[in-house]
């Protein structure tokens, strides 16, 4: 399932990670976080975890846990790592694919969180290897893409300006992807019945997911 969800942080949120991009010496060689064999193909800066930095990726995870599309359809158990990326010109990310654990625990779902407005730099999207082709993600500074982290994918080269990211893993409450898929859609029926004052039907959507979660979920 790979989903976009807009405005994740708000105009304020936004203007604190220009304070940490704006740092100096606040950024390190991305590589140095990338599996053994994406470190070879991954050209892009990284923010330091500290300071301002840190205050900036906890507000990001406190604010996706507060989404309510991001909770219905990553089911997050817990977040294991979030980064503050950039690349300037030249730098890019080859083709690759997520790795399976971090820090000794699973990876399920990935995300980019855009942090610089698409009109601010030229190249710098996020492609993604699909069965019918490719896809190009490129979205407004504030909104988020996530995927399965099983997905390839890869970041075209920046020609110009500065693309700013926060990337994130996320270990689930639900394994398997077409179960969270499904957990969704139960989600999203439960929204449309709240909005159409059906209580019988909430009710019946809700005892649904409560089993959904009972047989899918793992403690």
């Amino acid at each position: 399932m790979f989903i976009q969800i807009a405005d994740v942080l708000t105009r304020s949120d936004l203007r604190l990670g220009e304070t940490v991009f704006r740092q100096k010496d606040g950024f390190e060689d991305g590589a140095r976080t990338a599996g053994r064999i994406a470190k070879t193909v991954k050209r892009n800066e990284q923010a330091k975890p500290t300071g301002l930095a840190a205050d900036f990726t906890s507000l990001v995870e406190k604010r996706l846990m507060k989404n309510d599309v991001f909770r219905a359809a990553a089911r997050p158990r817990e977040f294991i790592r979030i980064l503050l990326s950039r690349y300037t010109e030249g730098m890019a990310y080859g083709l690759h694919s997520d790795d399976a654990y971090m820090d000794g625990k699973r990876v399920d779902l990935s995300f980019t969180l855009f942090l610089a407005d698409p009109e601010t730099y030229e190249g710098g999207e996020l492609i993604v290897e699909e069965p019918a082709g490719e896809r190009f993600v490129k979205l407004p500074a504030g909104s988020l893409v996530l995927y399965p982290s099983t997905t390839l994918h890869r970041v075209a080269e920046v020609t110009k300006g500065e693309r700013r990211a926060a990337v994130g893993w996320v270990r689930s409450l639900v394994r398997g992807a077409e179960e969270r898929e499904t957990l969704f859609d139960v989600a999203l029926a439960l929204r449309q019945a709240e909005a159409a004052g059906n209580r019988a039907l909430i009710d019946r959507l809700l005892k649904i997911q409560g089993t959904l979660l009972r047989r899918w979920g793992s403690d």
